[in-house]
């Protein structure tokens, strides 16, 4: 019989789930990280919220665990990784508490503008103080929103609804879904310039840390006021407290902070701070959908082997997965691959399937290089989400299947246009089972994909391989692979690198200046 842990606070409703599939169900709410490790290796799967912390420690003595379900759309608390790693499916519930985040950003934005908590602090104070609390109205102002998805959208809408008028700043916002929101899009300096009031709805990822710091708040609108409901280390919590007591930004609405639980924080006691403690998803009806959506992901897995929602893992039936899972692994780095080298929105995906691959489940196939291709500017995209993702940001999701071409038997093709242009690779899976790509912006190549590497395109010129083997040593970077492949002598090539460690923004920018270079960008897979 299953066994599963549940270490933070799930609704009765939630529990009688697991218990009537006939799943052992522990409830232990008040463990500590020592006392959850003691006890772990005894389950098979483990429920949580956004408290417990389930790190690569904690997980070392996770013997049993199979599966690890957050009811919630984050998973910072989850050391996805060394889950992976381990064979542990990571699920989430992404859409679960949309609305009520999105609600809870336009009440802050209410109490911002009208200065409600402190006005009622002062009024039940009996000081009566009408004359200090000059609020400002909603309507006719400009609402920025950083990060248009799907809880950005319904902010967007609702902020329509108040006769704002909506602009936002997100990459993968196409023209044609900025259309159909009623928004208009901006790029971020633009939003920064003309926003009188900023809210965030972005996840936190290597491009969105500290997106508001000191140099980004210097350009927005004197009298700006800035709401957060999304991840804390969006925003520099110093930048913004020396805004505040300039009077550049008149104030900010906090639900979430660079340290949680916030017991102290520089901005605390500021008076022209609002402070939630992450309530965005705190409703009645998001807690208890969120919780029954867990526990039914869960229970299906242990049960019946279905997967939904994984973070890590593609929706396949155990009958699919020996004949899907070498092209799964190709579907995840081929989008993984583009979705790297793509800096802009994107408005169209086409995946072509040529030859056997297109006989095996496809929609699984799309959707894992849909996740590989969004999810470095989305973190909360998976395998499941991923379709609807892209349909929600108005990307045209295409699948051609043909007979086999060329000299391979079968392959995929993808196809990625966008504001930047059109990105294009193709790969196949070789008899040892193990992927590789085979062409690169129509140039041909074979190369198998390592954690870290570098890519390049330049000008095929005599002496370019020299200077660039020369700058990475004297970098101390070790080559562990080398492929190249070109249009012609003298035209454009391509160079994909495979290297031992990380490859700082440094050397990049190092690569950059190297004659007949045209780009260069570290990968990671």
């Amino acid at each position: 019989m299953p066994k599963v842990l549940i270490s933070d606070k799930l609704s009765p409703a939630a529990v009688a789930i697991f218990k009537d599939r006939g799943i052992e169900t522990d409830v232990k709410t008040d463990l500590d990280k020592a006392g959850i490790k003691a006890i772990i290796g005894q389950y098979d799967g483990l429920a949580i919220r956004s408290n417990t912390k389930v790190t690569a420690d904690l997980l070392s003595a996770a013997a049993n665990l199979k599966v690890i379900g957050r009811a919630g759309i984050g998973v910072d608390n989850v050391d996805v990784p060394a889950a992976t790693a381990k064979g542990i499916v990571v699920m989430n519930t992404p859409f679960g508490n949309s609305i009520t985040t999105a609600e809870h950003a336009i009440a802050m934005m209410f109490a911002l503008a009208r200065e409600i908590p402190a006005a009622d602090a002062s009024t039940q104070a009996g000081k009566w103080e009408k004359s200090r609390f000059m609020g400002v109205e909603l309507t006719g102002k400009t609402l920025g929103i950083i990060g248009c998805g799907n809880i950005g959208g319904i902010v967007a809408e609702r902020g329509i609804g108040l006769k704002m008028k909506v602009i936002a700043f997100d990459p993968y916002l196409t023209p044609e879904r900025a259309v159909d929101l009623g928004v208009e899009k901006v790029e971020l300096d633009t939003l920064l310039k003309r926003a009188d009031f900023i809210t965030l709805h972005t996840p936190l990822t290597d491009q969105t840390r500290n997106i508001l710091n000191a140099a980004s708040l210097a350009k927005t609108k004197k009298g700006v006021r800035i709401i957060n409901c999304a991840r804390g280390g969006l925003i520099v919590e110093k930048d913004l407290k020396d805004a505040l007591d300039s009077g550049h930004v008149a104030g900010v609405a906090l639900d979430v902070f660079e340290e949680e639980p916030a017991k102290q924080n520089i901005l605390f006691g500021h008076p022209k701070l609002v402070a939630t403690p992450h309530l965005g998803a705190s409703t009645t009806e998001a807690q208890e959908n969120v919780a029954l959506q867990v526990a039914e992901q869960m229970s299906d897995f242990l049960i019946a082997g279905a997967v939904t929602n994984a973070i890590n893992s593609p929706s396949i039936t155990a009958e699919e997965a020996p004949r899907l899972k070498p092209f799964v692994a190709l579907a995840e780095e081929l989008g993984a691959f583009a979705g790297q080298l793509v800096a802009s929105s994107i408005n169209a995906v086409e995946i072509r399937y040529v030859g056997p691959v297109g006989e095996l489940k496809t929609k699984a196939l799309t959707a894992t290089l849909l996740a590989g291709l969004l999810k470095p500017n989305m973190s909360e995209v998976n395998m499941v989400n991923a379709t609807h993702v892209a349909k929600d940001r108005g990307i045209k999701v295409s699948e051609i299947k043909s007979d086999s071409e060329g000299i391979y038997d079968t392959y995929m093709h993808l196809t990625v246009k966008g504001e930047c242009g059109t990105r294009m690779v193709a790969g196949t899976v070789f008899s040892d089972g193990k992927p590789r790509i085979i062409q690169v912006q129509g140039i041909d190549m074979e190369a198998a994909l390592a954690p870290h590497m570098i890519y390049v395109m330049n000008d095929d010129k005599p002496g370019f391989i020299g200077r660039l083997g020369t700058l990475l040593g004297e970098n101390k970077v070790n080559i562990a692979t080398f492929q190249l492949g070109r249009v012609d002598a003298g035209k454009e090539a391509i160079a994909l690198i495979g290297v031992d460690g990380d490859v700082t923004p440094a050397l990049i920018e190092a690569i950059r200046k190297i004659p007949l270079v045209k780009e260069a960008k570290a990968l990671v897979f």
